[in-house]
């Protein structure tokens, strides 16, 4: 197969490596579209993965803008070329696809296309998706097809490295929610044992007061001061993990609104004044969101629940293709020094676990009176 100057090896080893590098579903299939649409030079490229009922779990599409996706309407069902490329592992190289008996139209805000060429994408004998182009840039002969045979082995090449890219994304999404789900369990046993903890002092310091009151007035009203300094600790940790155990909205409202709608919570939860600033943010892979919001959440845990703050100030910031967050506190500090126990008891292996594991830094100061400040920066993707 002979490879024109805008499909070369270079360029076919640039789309695998790309497909390899991304984790999160979503970003694989956009890197497939992507890549098969510049290396075989359509104009319009999408991949859809079948649902159950006849329809698209997801649709990704390249060279039609977001106006335009808008305007053409939900996703498309499992029809016409669509549904053929999905149940028969048949390639699909057509002159014109409004020809072919077996298309169904689209809708008026659809783009018009003509020349197509489409593949399944197989798991063994399981179709998981269906990649096509559409529009080849070239000219073509007069009834010819645009696509070539070249590219349809081209594609094929794609599309067998997208089967495996596309199964180990989903592999690690399901490993991954197993890692939230045992997180949420954990959380839910620190829950329990803190509050557990917290009532069972109110209790017994409610029972003292009970025990004081009409011999010693005095001492009766203290205890009845630590009872409400328990309820009140008590309530905090409440709304702490409630925050913590609320599933983060990544996916729908992006890092920056969820960090916003977070600390908003915390403001409203804690007596601590929580600031939030963001600045530049684009946005970043899924993994590396996931790091730093998860990050944020332990160094506010610390801060509000540890350090005594009267104040804690969070932003992210723009820094080159990545972003730096940054966590500030006015509390009692600790010796950076003193690494076993300030680590294990501010989660600070964690946290630097977090930061390596989507490719970036932590850093931590602190001094014994002078507050903590907690920074993580992360490379763009």
């Amino acid at each position: 197969m002979t490879l024109g100057p805008q499909s070369g090896l270079s360029a076919v080893s640039t789309a695998l490596l790309a497909m390899s590098r991304h984790l999160e579903v979503r970003d694989v299939l956009k890197t497939i579209v992507v890549s098969a649409r510049e290396l075989l030079d359509a104009e319009y490229a999408a991949l859809g993965v079948p649902d159950d009922h006849g329809g698209f779990a997801q649709f990704v599409v390249d060279g039609v803008s977001d106006a335009q996706w808008r305007a053409i309407g939900p996703l498309p069902r499992q029809h016409g070329i669509l549904a053929a490329m999905l149940h028969d592992a048949k390639p699909q190289r057509l002159a014109d696809v409004r020809e072919d008996p077996r298309f169904e139209g689209w809708p008026a805000a659809h783009p018009d296309m003509s020349d197509f060429l489409g593949l399944p994408i197989r798991d063994g004998d399981e179709i998981i998706g269906a990649l096509f182009l559409a529009n080849k840039r070239r000219a073509r002969s007069e009834g010819g097809c645009g696509f070539t045979g070249e590219d349809e082995e081209l594609l094929g090449i794609l599309a067998q490295h997208a089967a495996i890219a596309l199964t180990n994304a989903r592999l690690y999404e399901r490993s991954r929610e197993l890692t939230i789900a045992e997180e949420r369990s954990r959380l839910a046993h620190e829950l329990h044992d803190a509050v557990s903890q917290k009532l069972f002092s109110l209790r017994l310091t409610a029972q003292a007061a009970a025990a004081l009151v009409d011999r010693d007035p005095v001492r009766a009203k203290g205890e009845l001061q630590q009872v409400a300094a328990l309820a009140a600790e008590a309530a905090d940790e409440l709304r702490a993990a409630v925050v913590e155990l609320r599933p983060a909205a990544l996916d729908e409202d992006g890092l920056v609104n969820t960090l916003r709608t977070q600390i908003q919570v915390l403001d409203r939860a804690h007596t601590a004044h929580v600031t939030f600033d963001s600045r530049g943010v684009r946005a970043l892979p899924a993994a590396q969101e996931e790091a730093l919001l998860r990050v944020a959440q332990e160094a506010l845990h610390n801060a509000l629940r540890h350090s005594g703050a009267e104040r804690v100030d969070v932003s992210l910031a723009r820094r080159g293709q990545g972003a730096l967050l940054r966590v500030t506190d006015d509390g009692i500090g600790f010796d950076p020094t003193v690494v076993r126990r300030a680590g294990r008891h501010l989660g600070l292996v964690s946290m630097r676990d977090r930061a390596s594991g989507a490719g970036g830094t932590l850093r931590v100061e602190s001094a014994p009176g002078k507050g903590t400040t907690i920074e993580m920066e992360v490379p763009g993707g």
